[in-house]
């Protein structure tokens, strides 16, 4: 080898590394007090910004770009309180409004609020996830009666199935990239739990995937290899845990209530932290992009 192409392979390899060791480190994106306590609902738009429910006051969803500058984006209606966000394919944005238990929807383009769902006898709904074919399912959990939490399934067409009551407190949840699995997890139990998705969207196989011995959870994202990437509150770390349940790392934040994360960013491998106690949004690289990362082509919702 020449000392030309010695010096190269050098320069690669230094580069490489120094990208490593960037990775999983984070820092701050939106500074504190931007968003309220309810800060929740990260979400990266077709537009590659970052949708975030709370901005100065409940009732509310903040627009974040890539400088992390945070605006209003539009104000839900009155009694109306939004948690999770996703987006689908076409760019429809579906709101988890727990307040009025609702799953709202703005269509692309607008900041025209809509009635996507209506959940009769729901708790919440607290988050959302959507499955590769559009199916959107809900956690629900009673946080003053622990043993009542539900887990719901909304069709593309807005129909709404109670799929399981008497869980513990259904919060964070999601679907795998292949689209069948979906993960749930209890906070106060500290479990998550995944089931098999069958394609009619039904769920089957119940098991558990890995319990915590303290500190509780809250939103969860998977990357495009199926690992799962869970905020868990109160101990200041986004944990990401395998397709079999191994805990691959904790990644350490700068707050100790991270309430939900997303992937975002150019190659959908800069993850968003929102954190609770600081009513601001953190940020990390992560070694492989998200399952959804927004920028997504137009197609079925």
């Amino acid at each position: 080898m020449t000392l030309a192409r010695l010096a190269a392979a050098t320069l690669i390899t230094l580069s490489s590394a120094a990208t490593a060791a960037e990775d999983f480190i984070a820092r701050d994106h939106v500074s504190d007090g931007i968003f309220t306590s309810g800060i929740e609902g990260p979400a990266t738009g077709p537009d590659g910004a970052l949708y975030v429910v709370n901005i100065g006051k409940d009732g509310t969803i903040g627009r974040v770009d890539a400088d992390g500058k945070a605006t209003l984006f539009l104000t839900l209606p009155d009694g109306s309180i939004g948690n999770g966000i996703r987006f689908g394919r076409d760019g429809t944005m579906y709101i988890a409004d727990y307040a009025r238990h609702n799953i709202l929807r703005v269509a692309p383009g607008s900041t025209t609020v809509s009635l996507f769902a209506h959940l009769p006898d729901a708790h919440q709904p607290n988050d959302i996830a959507l499955a590769p074919d559009g199916t959107l399912y809900a956690s629900d959990p009673n946080w003053t009666k622990i043993d009542e939490g539900q887990l719901w399934r909304i069709d593309r067409d807005g129909k709404v199935h109670l799929l399981e009551t008497g869980m513990g407190t259904t919060n964070g949840i999601e679907v795998s990239p292949d689209g069948k699995r979906v993960y749930v997890n209890e906070s106060v139990q500290r479990t998550v739990w995944v089931y098999d998705r069958t394609d009619d969207g039904s769920l089957a196989n119940k098991r558990l995937l890995i319990r915590f011995d303290e500190h509780g959870m809250d939103g969860m994202r998977c990357d495009a290899d199926g690992n799962l990437y869970i905020a868990r509150y109160d101990a200041g770390v986004i944990a990401v845990v395998s397709p079999q349940g191994a805990l691959l790392r904790e990644v350490p934040l700068k707050g100790r209530k991270p309430s939900n994360l997303a992937f975002g960013g150019n190659d959908g491998r800069q993850v968003f932290v929102t954190l609770q106690d600081r009513g601001a949004v953190e940020t990390f690289q992560a070694d492989r992009p998200g399952r959804e990362y927004g920028l997504q082509p137009s197609g079925k919702p």
